[in-house]
């Protein structure tokens, strides 16, 4: 029942959200949505496929998280292969309907924006990396410091207010500053979070490591998601801008579950095949496959930054008023 209780303070927030949404966003001018629209003017079938190709890989991935000897298995290879072929015959089905001027999910010609396309590699692997390292610093602090759940949540509680700060600072600075330089110092900030995290004593209080580390990253994941958004404004005309927001937002979102499954499969493969002690359960075998886990996240930052360093470089100031 406790468990089932963890979740009522969500639901609330996101009645609360859906409330809010209906009384403030203005109604659409475009008329009542008619059935014709909804059967022809939807690309159901890139819908389905996306869906299943993402879902199956999903699937495969969270059997091979729990026990890594399930990849050998038929069921397992079959899903990982109709997950492969679902998502090549998306792209191709997306390029089909876009030649032809019908309905699709995606563009295939936004990628051809370089500065687009690396704003959402670094999204995918930044906001995967943001909520893996909350998910395993909070087994950290649960499994290896042997923390309540409540005493774990005030730990947290610096994430929101540095998570703000960031995003109000950013919003200061962007038309002053390059666009690059701002997601390069962010992220080099928000790299010192996993590294910090892979190399703490267990024993340590909050307050000379774990604290650090929690204000720290969700610099980057902030500094560019507000980036992001101007950026997408600049270089998208108006009529692109909500597809290419809405491709933005799902790339996020699709970089969060997979974060979070690579993450928990190398840490559960790395506390069971490299821990010298017998019951893998413990707090000193749970460590070794955590610490592999924040070096993992470590890696991700550094490889967002080389992305960020070499194909941001043009994109220069981008929160300026242009002049008529």
């Amino acid at each position: 029942m406790s468990l089932i209780s963890e979740y009522f303070p969500a639901a609330i927030a996101n009645t609360f959200a859906v409330l809010s949404s209906w009384w403030k966003i203005p109604r659409s001018q475009a008329g009542d949505v008619s059935w014709h629209m909804l059967v022809f003017g939807i690309d159901w079938v890139g819908a389905v496929a996306a869906s299943a190709a993402l879902g199956l890989l999903s699937y495969a991935l969270s059997l091979i998280t729990g026990d890594i000897n399930k990849a050998h298995e038929a069921s397992t290879i079959i899903c990982f292969s109709l997950s492969g072929d679902l998502l090549i015959f998306f792209v191709l089905w997306q390029s089909f309907q876009e030649r032809r001027n019908k309905p699709t999910l995606i563009w295939n010609s936004l990628w051809k924006n370089l500065a687009f396309t690396c704003i959402c590699v670094n999204e995918f692997m930044i906001w995967g990396a943001f909520n893996a390292f909350e998910q395993v610093i909070n087994l950290f602090f649960q499994n290896v410091q042997d923390l309540s759940r409540v005493e774990t949540a005030i730990r947290f509680i610096p994430t929101p207010i540095t998570g703000q700060l960031t995003a109000l600072t950013t919003r200061f600075v962007l038309h002053r500053c390059r666009a690059d330089a701002i997601i390069n110092i962010t992220t080099i900030i928000s790299c010192v979070s996993p590294l910090i995290m892979a190399l703490v004593n267990p024993t340590w209080v909050y307050w000379r490591c774990a604290y650090v580390a929690i204000c720290l990253k969700s610099i980057t994941a902030d500094s560019l998601f507000t980036v992001s958004i101007i950026l997408i404004a600049g270089v998208f005309p108006a009529e692109t801008q909500g597809l290419a927001a809405g491709v933005f937002n799902t790339v996020s979102q699709i970089g969060t579950s997979f974060g979070l499954a690579i993450v928990a499969l190398i840490s559960n493969q790395v506390t069971d095949q490299q821990s010298q002690i017998e019951d893998k359960g413990s707090p000193e075998a749970l460590i070794v496959g955590y610490r592999a886990a924040f070096w993992t996240l470590f890696g991700m930052n550094v490889a967002s930054l080389v992305v960020i360093l070499f194909e941001l470089r043009k994109v220069g100031n981008i929160g300026k008023k242009k002049t008529q």
